[in-house]
């Protein structure tokens, strides 16, 4: 009891940070204002080089591993096989750790050689990311047993911060796109196109293992009545007829 009030108490914590972290103040304000009107970035060879490092970092975490493995969960519901119900959770499990790794380098990179006024949308919607991301492997690892009272609570919100945690990461990779674009006075155009096809993919991906699962349950159901059909309508009948004549 006392360790799921802690975790409620963590998260409550956790949505008034970002609640602070995403409020523009009058002083945010007037700082983004000027943040938009500053120079373009001088891109030396050693910054872009950073640029591109932080950008993949965060796109492979956020907008790659972590979709990918919630797609690799949602699969182990539809296969029947202990075995493969175990590897696609271990699968789960390690893509997740490796997000949580590369997110961990992109924010030590971005911390330690980037401008942090978190004066803009971007820096602010990252940081708030960074705190969920370490945030949800704990609660992984609370998993109450099944059948314990606090299952349920504990899968919708482990399943609501997996979610929210992949959709405002992908949307913050456009963000910093858009953000390169402005500062640098470059074209990321190509990438976020690509961006766009591969989540594109994985949104289609989604929402048909729903539907695969049905139509799996049909063809099941199906087959199982052609096989009951088949046992009733020709029953085995080796007796004679006998026609009694009056």
């Amino acid at each position: 009891m006392l360790l799921f009030k802690r975790k409620g108490l963590l998260l409550a914590s956790a949505c008034c940070v970002i609640l602070l972290l995403l409020t523009p103040t009058q002083g945010y304000s007037n700082s983004e204002q000027s943040y938009k009107i500053a120079q373009p970035l001088e891109l030396t060879p050693k910054l872009s080089l950073q640029l591109k490092l932080h950008a993949f970092l965060l796109w492979s975490s956020v907008g790659f591993l972590m979709p990918i493995g919630v797609l690799l969960i949602r699969a182990s519901s539809n296969v029947k096989s202990a075995k493969s119900v175990k590897l696609l959770f271990y699968c789960h499990i390690g893509s997740q750790i490796v997000a949580v790794v590369l997110a961990t380098a992109g924010a030590v990179l971005s911390i330690s050689n980037f401008e942090n006024a978190f004066n803009n949308t971007h820096q602010r919607i990252g940081l708030a990311l960074y705190g969920f991301i370490w945030l949800q492997p704990l609660i992984g690892f609370l998993r109450p047993d099944r059948g314990m009272r606090f299952r349920s609570a504990w899968y919708l919100t482990h399943w609501l911060l997996g979610i929210g945690i992949c959709v405002v990461g992908v949307a913050n990779v456009y963000i910093g796109l858009h953000t390169y674009e402005e500062r640098t006075g470059r074209s990321a155009r190509l990438w976020t196109v690509l961006l766009t096809v591969e989540v594109a993919a994985m949104a289609f991906v989604y929402l048909f293992q729903d539907r695969w699962s049905y139509v799996v349950r049909q063809a099941e159901a199906a087959l199982g009545d052609e096989q009951s059909e088949g046992s009733t309508m020709y029953p085995a009948n080796d007796h004679k007829e006998v026609i009694v004549v009056p």
